[in-house]
C-alpha cells in the first residue's frame, strides 16, 4: 500500500566518502573471510515506546540509551542534529510523568574519563531544547549517580556521562551492565546509529530492564528499512557510492540482489572500469578486486539488475580546489589524470534512470563535493531526488557524506528519510540482525 511504500527503506548503507572516496590511498589488508551474516529477523515485530501507555511510564525510572555522539570542536557543538533527534522519544516519557536518564557515548575515550569526551555540553544543549535543567550525572554507573536519579521527581531528565569511559562497556561486561541498570525500571533504545553494537547499554541491560522497548527514531529507521527492501514499490533502485570496492562488496551484492537499477558512483567507479579494460589514468582503482567487480556485474546480469556507471567523467590533473579539469568519455581518461565527480551526460543518464522508480536508497556522493569543482554530479543527483519525490516517489538517504551533500544543496527537508545510521544500517542492508534490536521485547 502507499502507506507502507512511504515508510517504506530507510537508511540503507553508509558507505560513501566525500575527499576520501576518491584520494588515491594506500591499500588496506582486507580479510574475505567474514563471518556469516546472521539470519535476519523482522525488525518491525518490535515494541516502541509508543506501546506503553502514559499510566504505564508515570513515577517510572527510564533507562534510555541516545545517540549523543555530536562532533565537538573543543567543548562547543558544531552540529546538534544528533540531540534534536532524541528529543521526541524523551519529551513523550517525560510529558507521560517519568523520571528519565540519558545515556551515550561521545568519541572513542582510550582510557577512562577524558574531559574531552564529557557528555556536559550535550546536556547544556538539550536543556535548552527540553526547556527545563538537564543536569550531568557524574559518572554512568555508582552511588553518586544512582542517588541522582532516585532522587528525580516525575517528569525530570538528566544525562548520565559517557558510557565509554569503562571498557567494560563495548565489553558487555555482565558486572558492569548490573551496575548499569541497577537504579532503573525498564529500557528505552533510541540510538540506531550503535544498534548493530551488542554493547552494555545497547544490548546488555535488557537482560535487566523489562520491557525494553525501542525509541521513535529507531522505530522509525526501521519502518522505513524494513518496509523498503522487503515490501516497497518497485522499481527499487540504490546509489552506491564509497572510495573501495573491498570495503562495500558485501552490501552492493546485497543490494544487486533486491534492486531494479544499481546506480555506481564514487571512487569504486574506476574498479569496476578497469574490471571492463578501460584505462582509468591515475585514478583510485583496486587492483586485488577487479575479479570482484567482475562478479558484481556477472551477479547484476543474473539478478535482472541493471548497474549503472557513469557514462563521463570530470578528470583532474590534481587532487585539489584548483586542479586543472576536463570531461571525457569514461573510456578516454588521460595518462595521469584522475575522476573526480561525474561528468554531466552521467547525471542525465542517472536521472533518467530515476524517473520511472518509486523507492530509491542513496548512499555515496557521486564526486568530492568539497571541492566545488566536482560538486555537480552530487548535487544534481539530489535536486533530481528531491523532483521525484514530489511526485510519490520513496527516497531514503544514507548517513555521512549523503546526508551532508543533501544538507549542503538545502534539500534535505525535500527527502522522504535522512537516516542517522552509518553501520548499523550497512549491516541491515547485509541480511544481518542488529544486536541492540533483537534484544528489545516483541511486539
Amino acid at each position: 500500500t502507499s502507506s507502507i511504500t512511504m515508510r517504506a527503506v530507510a537508511l540503507v548503507l553508509a558507505l560513501i566518502a566525500g575527499a576520501s572516496a576518491f584520494a588515491p590511498v594506500r591499500q588496506s589488508s582486507w580479510v574475505s573471510t567474514r563471518a556469516p551474516a546472521r539470519q535476519a529477523v523482522s525488525m518491525m515485530a518490535k515494541k516502541s515506546v509508543a506501546d506503553l501507555s502514559p499510566a504505564e511510564l508515570k513515577g517510572k525510572k527510564v533507562l534510555v540509551r541516545c545517540d549523543l555522539n555530536v562532533p565537538l570542536d573543543g567543548k562547543t557543538i558544531t552540529d546538534d542534529t544528533r540531540i534534536r533527534a532524541s528529543v521526541p522519544t524523551l519529551k513523550y516519557l517525560l510529558d507521560a510523568g517519568a523520571k528519565v536518564a540519558a545515556c551515550s557515548h561521545l568519541g572513542r575515550p582510550k582510557d577512562g574519563p577524558e574531559e574531552k569526551f564529557s557528555l556536559a555540553p550535550c546536556a547544556e544543549r538539550m536543556s535548552e531544547y527540553i526547556g527545563s535543567e538537564v543536569k550531568l550525572a557524574p559518572d554512568c554507573v555508582g552511588d553518586e549517580t544512582k542517588a541522582m536519579v532516585d532522587g528525580m521527581d516525575d517528569g525530570q531528565l538528566i544525562i548520565l556521562e559517557n558510557t565509554r569511559f569503562y571498557k567494560e562497556e563495548t565489553k558487555n561486561e555482565p558486572g558492569f551492565v548490573e551496575k548499569l541498570a541497577d537504579p532503573f525500571d525498564l529500557f528505552v533504545n533510541d540510538a540506531f546509529g550503535t544498534a548493530h553494537r551488542a554493547h552494555a547499554s545497547t544490548e546488555g541491560v535488557t537482560k535487566y530492564l523489562s520491557p525494553s522497548v525501542s525509541g521513535f527514531l529507531l522505530a522509525k529507521e526501521l519502518e522505513f528499512l524494513d518496509g523498503a527492501i522487503s515490501d516497497g514499490d518497485k522499481p527499487l533502485a540504490a546509489i552506491v557510492g564509497g572510495s573501495k570496492v573491498s570495503s562495500k562488496i558485501t552490501v552492493l551484492e546485497a543490494l544487486i540482489k533486491k534492486c531494479d537499477k544499481v546506480i555506481i558512483g564514487g571512487g569504486m567507479v574506476f574498479t569496476f572500469l578497469a574490471a571492463r579494460g578501460i584505462a582509468t589514468g591515475s585514478s583510485l582503482v583496486e587492483e586485488d578486486f577487479i575479479e570482484t567487480a567482475k562478479a558484481a556485474e556477472k551477479l547484476a546480469e543474473e539478478n535482472n539488475c541493471e548497474l549503472i556507471l557513469p557514462k563521463d567523467i570530470v578528470v583532474a590533473d590534481k587532487f585539489a580546489a584548483d586542479a586543472n579539469t576536463q570531461v571525457v568519455d569514461q573510456d578516454k581518461i588521460p595518462d595521469g589524470w584522475m575522476g573526480l565527480d561525474n561528468g554531466p551526460a552521467a547525471t542525465e543518464e542517472i536521472k533518467a534512470a530515476l524517473a520511472d522508480c518509486k523507492t530509491v536508497v542513496w548512499n555515496g556522493p557521486m564526486g568530492v563535493f568539497e571541492f566545488e569543482a566536482f560538486a555537480a554530479g552530487t548535487f544534481d543527483v539530489a535536486k533530481c531526488l528531491a523532483e521525484i519525490t514530489k511526485t510519490g516517489a520513496c527516497t531514503i538517504i544514507g548517513g555521512g557524506d549523503s546526508v551532508a551533500a543533501v544538507e549542503k544543496a538545502g534539500l534535505a527537508d525535500q527527502m522522504s528519510h535522512i537516516s542517522t545510521g552509518g553501520g548499523a544500517s550497512l549491516e541491515l542492508l547485509e541480511g544481518k540482525v542488529l544486536p541492540g534490536v533483537a534484544a528489545l521485547d516483541e511486539a
